[in-house]
C-alpha cells in the first residue's frame, strides 16, 4: 500500500489533540501507516488555538509542536493560491499543503471543502478515514 501524504488542517489537529473520537483516530492511521505532513502556518495557527482554546499548559504545547516538527514541514509559502475561499487565512493553509506535495487537505470547514476547484484533494476527516481504510 502506497504511504499517503496528509495534511490536516488547524481545526482537525486541534480535535485530534484535545478529544477523542475521528480526528485522534485518523491522527493515529496517518502515523501508522501514511505520512502526517503540515506547515508553519498551520504550526503556528495550532499553537495559538491550543493557548487559547484548549487552555493546555505551555509544556504540553511545546511538546505538541516538537512532536509535529518531527513530521515533514512547509514554510511559509511565499504566495497564497487564489482559490475565492470566504477565509483569506485558508488560502494560506491550502498553498502550505500543496507546497509540501500533500496527497490529501483533510479539514471539516465547510467554506473549504466547497472549494470549486482545489489544487489537491480536499476531503473531511471521515472522507479521510474511509479512503485510508478501504482496500487497494
Amino acid at each position: 500500500m502506497r504511504r499517503v501524504r496528509v495534511f490536516f488542517d488547524t481545526n482537525v489537529l486541534v480535535s485530534a489533540f484535545l478529544a477523542r473520537g475521528l480526528c485522534a483516530d485518523l491522527l493515529r492511521l496517518v502515523l501508522a501507516e501514511h505520512t502526517l505532513v503540515s506547515s508553519e502556518v498551520v504550526i503556528s495557527e495550532l499553537r495559538e488555538v491550543l493557548s487559547r482554546k484548549g487552555k493546555l499548559p505551555i509544556a504540553q504545547i511545546h511538546a505538541i509542536e516538537t512532536f509535529l516538527r518531527d513530521q515533514p514541514i512547509a514554510p511559509r509559502p511565499e504566495q497564497t493560491l487564489e482559490l475565492g475561499l470566504i477565509d483569506a487565512d485558508d488560502e494560506w493553509v491550502v498553498a502550505s499543503a500543496v507546497l509540501i506535495d500533500a496527497d490529501l487537505f483533510v479539514t471539516g470547514d465547510q467554506g473549504v471543502l466547497a472549494c470549486v476547484a482545489p489544487p489537491i484533494p480536499i476531503i473531511n476527516p471521515r472522507g479521510c478515514w474511509e479512503q485510508l481504510r478501504s482496500p487497494g
